[in-house]
């Protein structure tokens, strides 16, 4: 906002009267805070800090401790500079004594060999410094406007920081005070090497105020938070010693941030949105870029060269229906279960909720064993949600970041394909899934589906047309491997009832049952029908019940 010794300088009006700097150039950035003509030694006393101070020279006096005296009680009080006009008291250059102090206090002493008009000096900066000021109080007029309208409009904090960046043309990062990334806007830098190294580099600047700026680093730090709880910081990362409009930026970004959390406390938390957006990413692109390992290990999270883990964790809560179970109450639950249970088994997870359940990538230290961890986790997860048990399921461990993607997906197919066996794991894999997980695995070949409705058509036509249970009775003679009695059982229906039953699917099919092949057939196509429509457990008709 205000100009420097340097700027004012540079004024055709002090240019006219050849200004020539002849000690403390070193405080030639100063910033000038008005312009003051002052003719007596014992001004100091009466200046607040800023002023560049001209004077003719003449009642000051000519010996040496007078005046270093009056140097001193200058730099004492702030004053950005002197310009002595050499014309009516020094003719010729200044004496040593003041030369020699301003250049030991550091303060711009400058002399003008022409006589020069100081009415028209102080006109030309003060008149720089108002309209500096008034430019000012617009540009924080218009910085109220545009943030006071995105928290009405409850922006989502990827849009606050990026109108952050746009009126600072400086990249920004919203961090926890944890300091793991929330959301960052690069400002058309490398994202990568904003973020490379993040929580690491941040643990260490600390400005000890609400705003402040930390040279070493060059960030400006703005704590965000509301009604006394503080839970993140505000970064704009500028080399130089920003302006008080920047400051203005982040003050009013972080009040938005920290409303917007209030407002949206009953949806998923930033931390949860962060960690699901790097997910998505890493479900989407096979070949994670340099990009988005910044960005996971801004998290807290690092991949590369670490044991990756794909995590599912899908509720499974008896005598609800399935579309109860996405509400996200129980899945915000189910995400912090999995968060807490990481902490407790020391490893660094990204954790996100999804439409089914919890989905997860575990980061572990290539000495640690998998299993263990893997298993004293999934026990602190089932604890956690006793009142609500539900699957948990992995996928293949990996050792690179371009495998996460297969190790998230099995775990995903895992869970999904758990929950249709009933077994009651502590943690189901790959292996234990069996048949139903192969089928999971082609759940999205066109050739199975092709297959189920083939092997099946003929019944499912049957029972929709008379209302007959006949992929019903085939599903229990199936399950109980071929044996009727115990199938009938399972059906609860007589065996006569349950034997014609039997007959009629045959004479549909047009096959013998009793054939392991065709029994083998007719139970995959079962499983692979399970994939494409709700089962039985899970409708509204059978929740009811």
């Amino acid at each position: 906002m205000y100009p420097t010794v340097a700027e004012v300088l540079a004024l055709p009006v002090l240019r006219q009267g050849r200004p020539h700097v002849v000690a403390g150039a070193a405080g030639l950035d100063a910033p000038v805070r008005w312009a003051h003509v002052a003719e007596v030694a014992d001004i100091a006393h009466l200046l607040r800090g800023g002023e560049l101070v001209l004077t003719t020279g003449v009642a000051l006096p000519d010996d040496g401790p007078a005046l270093a005296r009056y140097v001193a009680d200058l730099a004492g009080v702030g004053a950005a500079g002197v310009v002595v006009e050499l014309v009516r008291h020094w003719s010729d250059k200044l004496p040593a004594a003041l030369v020699g102090a301003a250049e030991e206090h550091g303060l711009p002493l400058v002399t003008l060999s022409r006589e020069t008009r100081f009415v028209s000096v102080t006109e030309a900066v003060n008149g720089q410094i108002v309209d500096a000021q008034v430019a000012e109080l617009r540009a924080a007029e218009r910085v109220h406007e545009t943030f006071t309208a995105l928290t009405v409009a409850g922006a989502e904090p990827g849009v606050v920081l990026g109108e952050v960046a746009r009126l600072t043309e400086q990249p920004v990062v919203l961090e926890t005070l944890s300091h793991e990334v929330l959301a960052y806007d690069a400002a058309g830098t490398d994202p990568a090497e904003l973020l490379t190294g993040w929580p690491a580099r941040s643990r260490v600047v600390q400005v000890g105020e609400r705003t402040g700026y930390h040279p070493g680093s060059g960030w400006l730090v703005t704590v965000v938070g509301a009604r006394g709880h503080d839970w993140g910081r505000l970064i704009l990362v500028c080399a130089d010693q920003p302006p008080h409009r920047h400051r203005v930026v982040a003050e009013r970004a972080a009040s938005a941030l920290a409303v917007h959390r209030l407002v949206a406390k009953e949806s998923d938390g930033l931390e949860r949105q962060a960690h699901r957006a790097v997910l998505a990413e890493l479900l989407a692109s096979p070949a994670p870029t340099a990009e988005l390992l910044a960005r996971a290990s801004a998290l807290g999270v690092p991949l590369p060269g670490r044991q990756l883990v794909g995590l599912a964790v899908r509720p499974r809560l008896t005598g609800v229906a399935r579309p109860a179970l996405s509400t996200p109450p129980v899945l915000r639950e189910l995400a912090e279960a999995t968060v807490l249970a990481a902490r407790r088994a020391k490893v660094s997870a990204l954790v996100a909720t999804d439409d089914l359940g919890v989905r997860a990538l575990i980061a572990l230290s290539p000495e640690a064993n998998a299993d263990a961890v893997l298993h004293r986790l999934a026990t602190d997860v089932h604890e956690a949600r006793g009142s609500a048990p539900g699957v948990l399921a992995v996928g293949t461990t990996v050792s690179s970041p371009a495998e996460a993607r297969r190790t998230l997906l099995e775990a995903g197919q895992v869970a999904a394909a758990a929950l249709g066996t009933g077994a009651d794991r502590v943690v189901h894999r790959l292996s234990d899934v069996r048949l139903r997980g192969l089928l999971h695995l082609l759940s999205g070949d066109d050739r199975v589906t092709a297959f189920a409705a083939r092997e099946l058509g003929p019944l499912l036509q049957r029972d929709a047309a008379t209302g007959s249970r006949l992929v019903q009775a085939l599903r229990h003679y199936c399950e109980q491997g071929g044996n009727k009695s115990a199938a009938a059982a399972a059906a609860h229906t007589s065996r006569t009832a349950y034997y014609q039953q039997l007959a009629r699917i045959e004479q549909v099919l047009g096959v013998r049952l009793e054939d392991p092949e065709s029994m083998l057939s007719l139970y995959v196509a079962l499983l692979a029908a399970d994939l494409t429509r709700p089962s039985e457990e899970d409708s509204p008709g059978r929740a009811a019940q």
